[in-house]
């Protein structure tokens, strides 16, 4: 059985509509939001560093925008709300591993100056 949502809006009154099943609900709906603005998010998977969200990314589907569904929103500061396709997934994701390799090499130049073999 599919699931439906309504959601108030001001340009259409109460819509309901199909949730997809990985939809984790609208908290940030409000009846002031435009139908054109109902979203569907997925949980997030989120990058965090000693209680500081770095990056975080969902699945996304806004059925009344034209938006394809699976597309991702970035919650981090230079890709808040930056949509992305697979191919952009993955590239975002190779982006992260070449910085993760980048932060282990100075890891391991501090290592080395901190051992005194670096004076």
């Amino acid at each position: 059985m599919n699931r439906t949502v309504t959601l108030p809006t001001a340009d259409h009154g109460d819509v309901t509509l199909p949730e997809p099943s990985w939809c984790a609900g609208h908290p940030r709906h409000n009846a002031r939001d435009l139908r054109a603005e109902i979203l569907h998010t997925g949980p997030a998977v989120v990058l965090e560093f000693r209680g500081l969200t770095l990056t975080a990314a969902c699945l996304a589907q806004a059925p009344f925008a034209g938006k394809k569904a699976g597309n991702a929103v970035h919650g981090s500061d230079d890709l808040y709300e930056r949509e992305l396709d697979a191919r952009g997934l993955y590239a975002y994701a190779a982006a992260l591993e070449t910085y993760a390799a980048g932060v282990r090499s100075l890891a391991d130049q501090l290592l080395v100056i901190l051992a005194g073999e670096d004076q």
